[in-house]
């Protein structure tokens, strides 16, 4: 995964031939879709980065024809109807008045998995909308309806602002970690390990963010390995308003941190920005109940090469053996690849820190699990849990709980 995905994703929908990969040259102003009159010249979905005035970057996202036939057909419709789950906005592309039971089926699919979505009548320059298939249309949704040509790029305007209407602003907002807890002035401790996983010269994402955050609420950074912590505590004298660190010391860190300073972790609040944090925290209070031959779903967002000290496969199947003194069984899904063992086998599920990934693409891959009543839980409330200081953890945030 590239960190270009971090960008909202748009995708395309429609039959073969109806213009999805014309209407993507257009919003582009380049060709950088194949355009062809045979049907079905889409196969597997393609990503396009580009910019949209008002939006910013955003990766767009052609797939091929929801109507595709024969066995090929109904796997590239397969992988079509995979992007759905991936997506924070989708353009349902009609022609020549048709919309029946294929269009139905995809307004569905939005619907469930909560995606944002307006309609484009492409080719209106040979056929425009005639009143019965508005009609039709508006008795299934309310979505936004948009006459658009692809060839003469007549209401391209008018497709660009509904687009921006109809995306949600959270997919392209400037996040922020640390919103309602620092103010003007406060010190904030970030205590950073430097371990055989950390990106060699380099720190992972939500560290960077968390020095952005403190210089953006126009507070102040100090920032120190575990080991240097409680030197410069010891040295300084100065009472932190909060300390953040990484969760794989946290239970380090707790001990040398005082308790009336407030202590959380990198994990904790980028899962309260990008994640369902509500059903983290409920899912992570399960630990205490799994019992022997209890299944747990391990979801590692990004893919990486596997090493010994690997947080998700080894490290924390390693510690909740350890803590919970079950014999528990452990799946590893990476990527955005297809969770195949139903969701319901799982007693629980816990989710990367998906710093890799959009905001979208979180709660999509853990939509079926919390739909199904599964305790989800993250990387770092996990670990804080089995280190005895989940409530300390979480308690900065508890005005969002």
């Amino acid at each position: 995964m590239k960190g270009k995905d971090l960008k909202p994703h748009i995708g395309i929908f429609g039959r073969r031939n109806f213009g999805k990969s014309s209407l993507i040259n257009a919003l582009t102003g380049l060709d950088v879709a194949i355009v062809s009159d045979i049907a079905g010249t889409t196969t597997d979905p393609v990503k396009k980065s580009m910019e949209i005035f008002g939006i910013g970057p955003a990766i767009l996202i052609d797939t091929a024809g929801i109507d595709d036939q024969g066995d090929l057909g109904e796997k590239r419709i397969a992988k079509t109807l995979d992007v759905i789950k991936q997506i924070d906005c989708a353009i349902l592309v009609i022609a020549n008045n048709t919309f029946d039971e294929y269009e139905e089926s995809l307004i569905q699919k939005f619907d469930r998995h909560k995606v944002s979505y307006l309609i484009v009548n492409n080719k209106t320059d040979m056929e425009p909308l005639q009143n019965n298939t508005i009609r039709k249309i508006q008795q299934k949704t309310t979505a936004s309806i948009v006459e658009f040509s692809s060839v003469t790029r007549a209401n391209l305007d008018g497709l660009i602002e509904a687009l921006k209407g109809t995306i949600p602003e959270t997919s392209y907002q400037n996040p922020s970690l640390l919103k309602g807890l620092i103010n003007r002035g406060d010190i904030v401790m970030l205590i950073t390990p430097v371990d055989s996983e950390a990106p060699d010269g380099r720190m992972i994402l939500p560290q960077v963010m968390a020095i952005r955050d403190v210089l953006d609420n126009d507070a102040i950074n100090v920032v120190v390995k575990e080991t240097e912590a409680e030197l410069f505590l010891q040295k300084t004298d100065i009472k932190p308003r909060l300390v953040m660190t990484d969760s794989q010391a946290f239970g380090f860190v707790s001990k040398i941190i005082p308790d009336e300073i407030p202590l959380t972790g990198f994990s904790i609040a980028y899962a309260r920005m990008r994640g369902p944090f509500n059903e983290y925290v409920q899912g992570t209070r399960k630990i205490s109940q799994l019992k022997d031959g209890d299944k747990i779903l391990i979801l590692e967002s990004c893919t990486h090469q596997v090493s010994c000290e690997d947080i998700g496969r080894f490290k924390i199947p390693r510690w909740l053996k350890a803590y919970t003194k079950k014999q528990l069984e452990f799946d590893i899904v990476a990527g955005l690849n297809e969770i195949k063992t139903p969701i319901t086998d799982y007693a629980l599920v816990i989710q990367c820190g998906g710093c890799m990934v959009t905001r979208k693409q979180i709660f999509s891959r853990l939509f079926d699990a919390i739909e199904a009543g599964v305790p989800v839980s993250n990387y770092g409330l996990t670990i804080a849990y089995m280190n005895g200081i989940f409530e300390r953890a979480i308690a900065p945030f508890a005005n969002t709980l």
